[in-house]
């Protein structure tokens, strides 16, 4: 077969052969026919040199693309579609709250959203043949390579919008032939795969503009409309498209804007742009001569958009915490995405995968364009911000640290978090640290009634009457501990106990509970021990682990909703741009306490706000009314101030205190910590009252369940009271749960004699005079676990006699001393013995030797008794509690006891007849026959509904105290 160009010639030959048959070539002679063969020789070699320049090419060009791997359209589309466009988080209502801080700005809009003005403003002045070409235009090539071999100074450009939108989301702006050639394979491409109308959407979607007005980087047409004229991409008018269609050639030499949001002082160069793409629509056809002259006039200047500060500047507690949990929830996908991968790997090869997902969650929120709708109420955020703004209720600066605030409303039946406060001064937040979500404090004694009376009252060990004695008390490994005031209340009820924040009772109870038991509650309550361990005894007190106000306030919702607590969650759900999900919240409910219990818990928090509990100023305070439940707390060394309180709708937990654990100053402006810190809670319930009165003060109260029913109660046994019991004043009335009911009457009371010795009582020795006795009512000398519980009885509970018999030396009393006698009054020194119970009177009338006893007194610490008549000489002796008597002391003569009289010995005086009083056995018969009675009585009120609980007294307490202005 001849060759490509044997097959030229012969051709050329055959031509040249046919022109000679014409008459007129016949006529030219050998000069013709010489020119002739020189011009087929040149335009045979010209063509076999253009064969030769192409194939060259062709080959040059095939070799510099044959890396380029073969691309789906698939694979294709999925890259000019990825661009990255800023994410943007809402308030609850879908209110828009503004973007996610990034590198780059982009919000995408479909070419039906955008100004046609700015369709033809590209066109016109990026790729003037744009619906013509196939993706590339080989004249604007050949010219753009001309320029660079030649190093022209003057750069045309050949790249069509299908290049710019190749080179822009799937190569990199390098300059090189290798990625040039690429680029127009893969422009060529593309334009099989897409229509025109989506290479231009997406070219418009992802090419940079330069800066907007708060100096953030803008792409995409939208970004740039908002960003610089304040409008939406549909809404661009001529001029102002023309000013952004000419950006992307030099975007920030273009750009109005400073990396600051500053307007630059000269916009001349990108004011000479906007008028070439003018001309250039102008010569297009897109607009006409009055149009194109009316767009040159345009002010620029004047027209650009003021700068618009980001949700950083204006939220940024809520900012940042919402970026903080939006990447958490990516970063849980990913990692379920790759669980078996994760399992497949160990120590570092694992630490490097999941360091890669959480990279990659991080940059997927930022670029990804995701919608975040939060359950934050934009009206009750704000309230609650502007609330704690008020530097009078707050302590001093201390170094470098201010005392700060962090505050949490949770909605209960949902877990929905509707407002916080992380801190004071919301938009001056230079550090990120937020003190109700991140910070973690010892939550002092509102932990009470979370870990050591709830999980006590769950299992019955306890109930709301029943006396858990406040006495000297050590943990499990003999460690004392007391109470704030390092004093001891005695025997007081669990009821009074919780209202006037005692601690001994607390941990007594807590004690009582197994400590598996303990440890589900605290996970159940949403508390994470970070050891076998815990919970240590130290938990009941608020001690031995640190809690976020947004896990205490959680803690507490419980109470708020039957028991039941309902995981807290502040992201609703997160959305592409288009609308498709990416994730919606589960509601996660997990049951701490039965209804019984969260009730009786309810109950006596209520007291915390009434006359005599910790934070009885609250409701005075607050311009509203609701059923609400509370506990205050504070931590030792006095470095964290605690309220949290529940009604049927919200639960608001506040705390004060200093980022670097610094005490709190223990009185400001004439207010303690906890009054300082019980307004503050105040201030930002009312605040948010303001807003949605409907959601901070429901109108229904707690509803008491079944199995509540109240009973009296022997409160220092915890079984039915006897009439033994009502003589010591020891039964109370109360609530309980009807499955841990008051057991039968009570055997361990009893009658019984007794003498009062140092104020203590004993019960008397068979051989004490009886004149020196009462009867009263014993009680044993161990009540729930704490023995020497008589030494504690408070000085209103004379009757209440412990299990214990009074003291004897052994010895006769010596006499006693310091006898006097003043006017009517006859007075004595104390006698020194620990087993004296009373002293017995004498006197002698004017001349008589015969002294005889006119009296006594009981126990003894009491040294005067008062006489009639001045006319007696008088003397004191001391009995003990074996009957013993000391011999006469000195004696003490009236002002008219004048004559002299021979001393001598007193007769001894025999003693009173004993009165007739029934035996122990037949005293007990009776008050068994009454208690009887009075339990029949009591049966009546099984079925009551609403409590009647005791006014508690009223406290000093340094750690919860009330505020009594």
């Amino acid at each position: 077969m001849k060759s490509f160009y044997s097959q030229l010639v012969d051709k050329l030959r055959f031509f040249s052969e046919k022109l000679h048959e014409k008459q007129i070539f016949r006529k030219i002679g050998i000069t013709y026919q010489v020119f002739w063969n020189l011009f087929l020789i040149v335009i045979i070699v010209g063509l076999m040199s253009i064969f030769f320049i192409g194939g060259t090419a062709a080959g040059y060009f095939a070799s510099l693309v044959k890396d380029e791997p073969l691309r789906s359209q698939d694979s294709m589309v999925a890259d000019i579609y990825n661009y990255e466009e800023s994410s943007q988080i809402f308030f609850a209502d879908d209110t828009y709250i503004g973007e996610l801080p990034t590198e780059l700005e982009r919000h995408q809009v479909s070419l039906d959203e955008m100004s046609d003005h700015v369709k033809n403003a590209v066109i016109a002045t990026e790729d003037e043949h744009f619906y013509e070409h196939e993706g590339i235009v080989p004249k604007a090539i050949m010219r753009a390579t001309f320029q660079e071999v030649a190093n022209s100074s003057v750069q045309t450009g050949g790249s069509t919008l299908t290049q710019q939108l190749i080179k822009q989301q799937i190569l990199t702006s390098e300059v090189s032939f290798d990625r040039k050639a690429t680029e127009i394979l893969l422009a060529m491409r593309l334009e099989h795969f897409l229509e025109k109308e989506e290479i231009l959407e997406a070219y418009l979607n992802v090419v940079p503009f330069g800066r907007n007005a708060s100096g953030r980087q803008i792409a995409g047409v939208q970004a740039a409309a908002q960003g610089i004229f304040g409008v939406d991409a549909k809404d661009l008018s001529i001029p102002q498209a023309a000013f952004i269609a000419g950006l992307p050639q030099s975007p920030f030499g273009y750009t109005p804007f400073t990396g600051s949001g500053e307007v630059k002082d000269s916009l001349e160069a990108g004011l000479r742009r906007m008028d070439t793409v003018l001309r250039r629509m102008y010569e297009g056809g897109f607009i006409n001569e009055k149009e194109y002259q009316e767009a040159l006039t345009y002010d620029i200047r004047e027209n650009l958009t003021n700068r618009t500060p980001s949700p950083i500047d204006d939220y940024p507690y809520l900012t940042f915490e919402v970026m903080d949990r939006a990447e958490k929830i990516l970063l849980e996908q990913l990692v379920e995405d790759n669980k078996e991968k994760l399992s497949e790997l160990e120590g570092e090869e694992r630490a490097a995968l999941f360091s890669e997902l959480e990279a990659e969650a991080r940059a997927d929120l930022r670029r990804s364009g995701y919608r975040i709708h939060t359950t934050i109420d934009k009206d009750i955020y704000i309230a609650m911000q502007e609330s704690v703004n008020d530097p009078s209720l707050f302590g001093p600066i201390k170094g470098e640290d201010q005392e700060e605030v962090g505050a949490v409303l949770i909605e209960n039946h949902t877990g929905a978090i509707k407002g916080f406060v992380g801190g004071r001064d919301e938009g001056k937040m230079e550090n990120h640290y937020n003190y109700a979500t991140q910070a973690t404090r010892p939550n002092g004694s509102t932990m009470k009634p979370l870990l050591a009376y709830g999980p006590a009252l769950e299992i019955g060990v306890i109930q709301p009457g029943i006396v858990v004695p406040d006495t000297p008390a050590t943990y499990s490994g003999g460690t004392p501990y007391s109470n704030f005031d390092n004093g001891y209340a005695g025997l007081i009820s669990v009821r009074e106990s919780l209202a006037r924040s005692r601690n001994v009772p607390a941990v007594r109870s807590f004690q009582r509970v197994p400590h598996e038991r303990l440890r589900e509650t605290m996970i159940n309550l949403g508390f994470t021990p970070s050891d076998e361990a815990q919970p240590y005894e130290s938990a009941a007190l608020g001690g031995a682990f640190d809690v976020t106000v947004e896990q205490n306030t959680s803690a507490f919702s419980t109470f708020g909703n039957n028991g039941d607590r309902v995981e807290p969650f502040m992201i609703e759900r997160i959305e592409t741009a288009s609308g498709e999900l990416v994730y919606e919240h589960e509601r996660k409910e997990i049951n701490v306490f039965t209804p019984q219990t969260n009730y009786l818990s309810i109950d006596m928090m209520r007291d915390v706000l009434r006359p005599g509990g910790t934070a009885s100023s609250v409701p005075g305070r607050l311009k509203f009314s609701a059923d609400w439940a509370g506990k205050t707390g504070t931590t030792g060394k006095y470095q964290d101030s605690w309220f949290v309180a529940t009604n049927p709708n919200v639960t608001l937990g506040v705390w004060i205190g200093y980022r670097q654990n610094q005490q709190i100053e223990r009185e400001v402006n004439g207010l303690r910590y906890g009054p300082r810190t019980q307004r503050i809670w105040s201030n930002i319930a009312n605040a948010a009252y303001d807003q949605k009165p409907e959601l901070l003060a429901p109108s229904e109260q707690f509803a008491m369940p079944e199995g509540i029913v109240r009973r009296s109660v022997c409160s220092i046994t915890g079984q039915a009271p006897t009439s033994l019991c009502e003589q010591a004043g020891l039964v109370r009335s109360d609530l309980f749960n009807a499955n841990f009911l008051p057991g039968s009457a009570d055997s361990n009371l009893n009658s019984a004699r007794y003498v009062s010795i140092n104020d203590q009582n004993y019960l008397a020795l068979d051989s004490t005079p009886q004149e020196f006795t009462d009867v009263g009512v014993t009680v044993p000398d161990t009540i729930f676990g704490v023995s020497n519980i008589g030494d504690y009885l408070p000085d209103s509970m004379q009757g209440i006699v412990p299990d214990r018999n009074a003291p004897n030396n052994g010895r006769a009393p010596g006499a006693v001393s310091g006898v006097s006698l003043n006017s009517n009054s006859l007075t004595w020194s104390k006698h020194p013995d620990n087993d004296i119970v009373g002293y017995r009177i004498y006197r002698a009338s004017n001349g008589s030797t015969n002294f005889e006893q006119v009296g006594l007194v009981k126990g003894n610490t009491s040294t005067n008794y008062s006489v009639s008549d001045g006319s007696y000489a008088y003397y004191v002796t001391a009995v003990d509690t074996a009957g013993r008597e000391s011999s006469s002391s000195s004696q003490a003569e009236g002002a008219d006891y004048s004559e002299e009289i021979e001393e001598s010995e007193p007769e001894e005086s025999s003693e009173p007849a004993e009165e007739e009083t029934p035996s122990p056995e037949e005293e007990n018969n009776e008050e068994e026959e009454e208690a009887e009675d009075d339990n029949d009585d009591e049966e009546s009120d099984e079925d009551e509904e609403s409590p009647d609980t005791e006014d508690t007294e009223s406290t000093d307490d340094p750690e919860d105290s009330s505020d009594d202005e």
